[in-house]
């Protein structure tokens, strides 16, 4: 939705349970050199507390600095401090092509990679505050089409809430939604989900983005 806290009072909403049913690798990794390009979302789960936005940043360098020899292109990240995440936007041939970067350029390999489609993005407003939600609807049971119907719906309703949605990915294969957005607290961007179509997330997260 235009493409980040729900109230954690189950600490972090156990995101191994979470993520129980996504894939670690996708189809097509087999490190083949294909030619074409797919979006991959890559999702690092480090230790709680522990992870600085710099660090990630430092690592984000090294990654570029090794990219190419991959084939792979790094376009965003984001971080959540707190429960040790980072969330990385790329484009790949495949996903062993993202691994192989990672593993040569700091080692800090990803516990999912996600095979995403994204939606148009929108421009940024003043307010400094993003957030990542993620919704789990079912492997096989979304598809983009019905992610950009529901995306529309938010975008009618979210200036009532203050929410302005960035973009989105959708991860079809594993029934997997990722938005994006801008808003004073992580409540305004359910609300608006609520009254938009009903599809909550399992989560909300606070997140800074890479710069």
């Amino acid at each position: 939705m235009k493409s980040v806290f729900m109230l954690f009072t189950m600490t972090a909403f156990s995101f191994a349970s979470s993520y129980s049913y996504a894939q670690k690798s996708m189809p097509g990794s087999n490190g083949s050199g294909s030619k074409e390009k797919n979006l991959y979302i890559d999702v690092h789960q480090l230790e709680p507390g522990k992870v600085k936005y710099e660090d990630v940043a430092k690592a984000h360098a090294k990654d570029l600095a090794v990219e190419k020899k991959y084939g792979v292109h790094f376009i965003e990240y984001w971080v959540n401090e707190d429960k040790g995440l980072v969330y990385c936007l790329s484009s790949s041939g495949d996903t062993e092509s993202i691994r192989k970067t990672h593993a040569e350029a700091h080692g800090l390999l990803p516990e999912y990679i996600y095979k995403v489609t994204d939606g148009t993005a929108a421009s940024l407003i003043n307010q400094k505050k993003f957030f990542l939600d993620v919704h789990y609807l079912g492997a096989g049971k979304v598809t983009a089409k019905d992610v950009a119907d529901a995306h529309a719906k938010d975008l009618a309703v979210e200036k009532k809430y203050g929410v302005n949605f960035i973009n989105y990915w959708v991860d079809e294969k594993n029934g997997v939604v990722m938005c994006l957005s801008q808003a004073k607290d992580s409540i305004s961007v359910i609300d608006t989900h609520r009254e938009a179509h009903g599809l909550l997330p399992a989560y909300v997260l606070p997140v800074k983005p890479g710069e």
